[in-house]
């Protein structure tokens, strides 16, 4: 992924991203073209413990995943490990030159997004895999959910993994993109944040708090690029 450098994001930044939109894009390689699968990939318990206490960097840790063995696309990870890249989509909205209030202008497009990449190895059947799919259960019931207890699903869920396959990804390299309007001047910022605070679209409103959060950390960048520490 191209990042110009005003665009880019420090690790804790991308590492929130990944927490708070789990469902990640797999691709990796395939004839005629790379094979790509939708599904949630989240932090093994003591990869979330060993980040809370300290830099918030996902390079160098593990992400696990799981999928439906009947999917082609397991078949061929099925096979060893396997490069691939992980690619999370945070908050994004349109930017119509109404909102800046004068012309000439462009429309655009603000977003942010995080590509991870690493090396994907496939977990053994029965436990490792029940085990992947527990602490997804966990992750997504904990973070989204209305607080169900899975505790009376334990005897299905190992019914159905048979059918599961689970992996973890060793994570090599990290790419955050916050393309949040950074090339505007601050007027024109703070007049596209207010715009996307007051949609009726959480997405939207989630983007504005994002791009409050990059005018918020402006003594902390020098030329639009994030320090370490920030967040």
């Amino acid at each position: 992924m191209f990042v110009p450098d005003r665009y880019r994001g420090s690790p804790e930044a991308a590492l929130a991203v990944v927490a708070a939109g789990p469902l990640a894009t797999l691709v990796t390689e395939g004839t005629p073209v790379p094979c790509a699968t939708h599904l949630p990939v989240v932090l093994p318990t003591d990869v979330e413990a060993e980040l809370a206490d300290g830099p918030g960097d996902l390079r160098g840790h593990r992400l696990i995943g799981h999928m439906n063995r009947a999917n082609p696309h397991w078949q061929r990870l099925s096979e060893g490990e396997h490069p691939a890249l992980l690619i999370f989509q945070g908050p994004h909205g349109y930017v119509s030159p109404t909102v800046y209030g004068y012309e000439p202008a462009a429309p655009t497009w603000d977003f942010t997004a995080v590509h991870v990449r690493g090396t994907l190895r496939p977990l053994p059947r029965g436990e490792e895999t029940l085990r992947v799919i527990r602490r997804t259960v966990e992750v997504l019931e904990g973070r989204f959910g209305l607080g169900w207890n899975m505790t009376g699903s334990l005897d299905y869920f190992s019914k159905i993994v048979p059918g599961v396959g689970a992996f973890e990804v060793d994570v090599a390299e990290v790419d955050g993109m916050f393309k949040l309007s950074q090339e505007l001047d601050r007027e024109t910022r703070e007049r596209t944040q207010k715009h996307f605070a007051a949609s009726g679209c959480g997405n939207h409103r989630q983007l504005a708090d994002a791009m409050g959060r990059w005018g918020a950390e402006d003594s902390r960048r020098t030329d639009g690029v994030w320090n370490e520490g920030s967040a």
